[in-house]
């Protein structure tokens, strides 16, 4: 239970973004692979590299006895905004009502040429690591909540690239939920950066979970970036070693990623890769593709360094 902007809200606090490779089908599963220590409220510190739309950070912290809480995504506008909902949260209620109503307002036509004006607005600037920015945290939801299929997804270039989205009445403003992941944020220290910048933060007995660009099961599944950096086979190799390195402090690690072998049975690359630590496999719902009939079930891998029972 809690309490935002004088309102004693019961419901649990969601993703605000819909982000490819999000994790909120999977909690249930999830749930039943952290490690015991946290079920059990020993696990006080929480840290999250590639925290991407947040649904596992957002069940951790409303679950368990989490006081304190790290996240880091190499993506700029999505952890403005973060700080922005964390420290500005009024502010860009107040932007996306007004973009709202100014939406509602318009025909279909009217809408997509509002869509991709707004679009060329946010592609004009350049995202500052330096200073909070509301007008573009609130162009960032907006542009989720209108875009095709609620993507993020930008060119080589950084530009935010997809398409009008054509939905009848989207949730712009989702003023409840954005008042309840201001509260959760409290206790959360929000960075933009690499993923290697978590590694001061990460000690004995806290609890680490690494949900990193998956690794295309094939050519045609490489559905572009989060970022305009693509996440290769040497990057995943990289972020082994520093598994591996954070293993040896003595922290509690998880780490999701897609199952080679749903297209070859004969590729160990992640079976090599984390030869010395415990993999499971679990079923998972594919959560982008352009064909609807190809969001079926399939495997995906979790790599933990500690036993789950």
């Amino acid at each position: 239970m809690v309490i935002a902007k004088n309102f004693l809200i019961t419901e649990y606090a969601r993703p605000f973004v819909k982000w490819a490779g999000g994790k909120g089908q999977l909690l249930n599963t999830l749930e039943r692979y952290y490690p015991l220590k946290l079920l059990q409220g020993e696990i006080k510190r929480y840290i999250e590299p590639f925290v991407g739309g947040g649904a596992v950070l957002f069940n951790i912290l409303q679950k368990f006895n989490i006081e304190e809480a790290y996240i880091f995504d190499i993506n700029v506008d999505l952890i403005n905004a973060y700080k922005v909902i964390k420290f500005n949260v009024d502010e860009l209620v107040y932007y996306l009502k007004s973009l709202e109503k100014r939406y509602y307002n318009l025909d279909n036509d009217n809408r997509k040429k509002m869509y991709y004006e707004i679009r060329d607005e946010y592609n004009s600037k350049v995202s500052n690591t330096k200073h909070i920015d509301i007008e573009r945290a609130a162009k960032f939801i907006f542009l989720n909540r209108t875009c095709f299929n609620g993507l993020y997804r930008v060119n080589k270039e950084g530009k935010f690239n997809v398409p009008y989205g054509d939905y009848k009445n989207p949730t712009i403003c989702d003023e409840r939920n954005l008042y309840l992941v201001n509260s959760l944020l409290q206790k959360v220290q929000i960075f933009a950066g690499d993923y290697r910048e978590s590694a001061k933060y990460i000690s004995k007995d806290s609890f680490v979970y690494f949900d990193p660009p998956y690794r295309p099961l094939n050519k045609t599944s490489n559905f572009t970036s989060y970022s305009k950096s693509d996440f290769t086979d040497k990057d995943q190799i990289e972020l082994a070693r520093f598994y591996a390195q954070m293993n040896e402090l003595g922290a509690f690690l998880l780490l999701s990623n897609s199952d080679p072998k749903n297209e070859d049975p004969n590729d160990n690359f992640f079976d090599d890769l984390y030869k010395n630590f415990n993999i499971y496999r679990v079923m998972a719902r594919r959560s982008i593709n352009s064909d609807g009939q190809g969001r079926g079930l399939i495997k995906e891998l979790l790599i933990t360094n500690y036993k789950v029972e």
